[in-house]
């Protein structure tokens, strides 16, 4: 694989009870300070219960952090897409397709959360059913001017078309999500379009699922008559670095706790089955069963690492953004990483660690000839004033 991207996947994860106000706020500035840094991507998500994953609408935020930014793509992580009318969600992305010249990503899912779907009358099964009903729609509309007409459980499309085509030519990026199951894989591959592997990293199945989710993209690809590329398939994983291990365990006692209650007593969403009973129980959890890596940048690396190993290789890593620390320490791993982690995947360290070391080879010879040099001129001027003597 050529140059990895690097990004976040931004649910988001805040504290119940704490100022919503406050904490969007401080998603915004994250988007910017990662902006800054050299970030490639940042994928919102959706939800709509539970108290914690507070964006309601990723396409309204992606709004404001596109005022906000410059450069960094700006993904919906992901539209619960079983949700909605499929032709406003076109219309909604082409819209900020032009609004941010080209630097929106539509991602799919059927929805994480049962108790988003349960107030609109959807249960899982539903929602994953409709997904793939919805999503032909969608790419219907997105890549094609034929009018669509069609009938799905939740709404009745008569001769629809978009008026305006996307700003992207031919076509922004578009990913379907995936956790241990083929139901992402097997769409991503009839459609030709990316993957988000969000619980590949999160779950030891998910992690060892990685490579039979590529296998069955490649399949169902063959059989639909389109093509896959590894470099729209996004890892998504947990990760918190400092500038030694014993920092990064000392951060994360800020909200790492919260963080697991969250999965094990909250959200029912069994594929996030972490486990823990205390701090130190979680830290070991995250670092011993291969779902993420809290320690230094070398750890961090380590970890990319093996994903590139397991996975056969893709092209962007995506970090699963948390409030484990505070956000003077969180901000500081994003930094850490974009210093240290990412030129190694970028073809970017190597050259400098080169040059580094032929300068290292050839010092002793190259400090002779200027002490040498040094000489000769004091040489050079001593006899000048000699000769004016």
């Amino acid at each position: 694989m050529s140059r990895l991207r690097f990004g976040i996947f931004l649910a988001p994860f805040h504290p119940a009870g704490e100022n919503p106000t406050s904490a969007l706020q401080r998603d915004l500035r994250l988007v910017e300070h990662l902006d800054e840094l050299g970030y490639d991507e940042a994928w919102i998500g959706e939800h709509h219960s539970a108290g914690s994953e507070i964006i309601a609408s990723p396409e309204i935020f992606i709004a404001a952090a596109a005022e906000r930014t410059k450069r960094i793509r700006l993904g919906t992580g992901v539209v619960s897409l079983s949700y909605h009318n499929p032709l406003w969600v076109a219309e909604r992305i082409v819209l900020l397709d032009h609004l941010t010249r080209g630097r929106v990503m539509l991602g799919v899912g059927p929805g994480s959360l049962p108790t988003d779907s349960a107030m609109i009358g959807l249960n899982p099964t539903d929602t994953r059913e409709l997904l793939e009903e919805n999503l032909d729609i969608v790419m219907r509309l997105l890549r094609g001017d034929e009018p669509v007409t069609a009938t799905t459980r939740t709404h009745r499309l008569i001769d629809a078309r978009l008026h305006l085509r996307p700003f992207s030519d031919p076509l922004f990026d578009v990913a379907v999500a995936a956790v241990a199951s083929p139901t992402g894989p097997r769409l991503a591959g009839r459609h030709g379009v990316g993957l988000l592997s969000i619980g590949a990293t999160l779950t030891k199945e998910g992690f060892d699922a990685l490579a039979h989710h590529w296998s069955v993209m490649e399949e169902r690809a063959e059989a639909f008559g389109t093509t896959v590329d590894r470099a729209a398939w996004r890892l998504v994983g947990l990760m918190h670095v400092a500038e030694t291990r014993e920092q990064a365990y000392r951060d994360v006692e800020h909200g790492i706790e919260q963080w697991f209650r969250y999965f094990q007593k909250v959200a029912a969403f069994p594929q996030m089955a972490v486990e823990g009973g205390d701090v130190r129980e979680m830290i070991d959890f995250v670092n011993e069963a291969g779902i993420g890596a809290i320690g230094t940048p070398e750890d961090a690396a380590a970890q990319v690492q093996r994903l590139v190993d397991q996975s056969g290789g893709f092209g962007a890593m995506l970090l699963l953004a948390h409030e484990w620390a505070n956000p003077q320490a969180t901000r500081r791993s994003y930094e850490l990483i974009a210093q240290h982690v990412m030129p190694r995947f970028q073809g970017q360290a190597q050259a400098t660690l080169d040059a580094k070391a032929r300068a290292s080879d050839a010092r002793s010879g190259h400090a002779e000839q200027q002490v040498a040099a040094v000489a000769h001129m004091t040489e050079k001027y001593q006899k000048e004033l000699a000769d004016r003597g």
